[in-house]
């Protein structure tokens, strides 16, 4: 199987990589996401995963683009559900489509390694990408191993960020905090 393995970030990867692994997959990470944001928060998690892979003997591939200006156009309309109608798909395209251009059988994201991930829209996104595309989405429930991945991405030193990746949840990772400093 030739298998292309979208990935958001290093740690999220860990338990996915060794996964595939163990089931005699080899996986290519595939790094394409517009929706992370600022610029050093996008260069951080890019730059440890090229790292982490370099560590491991992974191949890797780096879509670079940034896109802030793509995002915030494509979500400013309706922000809680950028995850479902931006984040996903956009994502979820392009892998399914440099997969397709570049002879890759199947595709899967790191993203489903996450508690925090829609689950059910990311298999829902991923299926109709692969239909769409002529690719197989190779479905994988990592969530078990994702404290495992977590835990060994920390014994590694890798960098470990603190949201999911666009501004606005990292603003939603302050909400209470927010709201608490009106009060002062």
């Amino acid at each position: 199987m030739k298998l292309l393995l979208h990935t958001c970030c290093a740690p999220c990867s860990v338990y996915c990589i060794d996964s595939l692994r163990n089931e005699g997959i080899e996986p290519t990470v595939y790094w394409f996401n517009p929706n992370i944001h600022p610029y050093m928060e996008y260069k951080a998690r890019r730059d440890c995963l090229k790292e982490y892979t370099n560590s491991i003997e992974v191949q890797a591939i780096f879509e670079e683009d940034y896109g802030l200006k793509e995002f915030c156009k494509n979500v400013i309309n309706n922000l809680e559900n950028r995850c479902q109608e931006y984040c996903y798909p956009v994502r979820l395209e392009q892998t399914a489509k440099y997969a397709k251009e570049n002879g890759y059988d199947s595709f899967t994201t790191t993203l489903l390694v996450s508690p925090y991930q829609n689950h059910e829209m990311l298999v829902k996104v991923g299926e109709e990408m692969a239909k769409k595309y002529g690719v197989k989405f190779l479905y994988r429930d990592f969530r078990i191993g994702f404290r495992e991945g977590q835990a060994k991405a920390r014994e590694l030193g890798l960098y470990m960020q603190k949201y999911c990746g666009c501004v606005f949840s990292e603003e939603d990772r302050y909400a209470k905090k927010i709201e608490k400093d009106k009060f002062i």
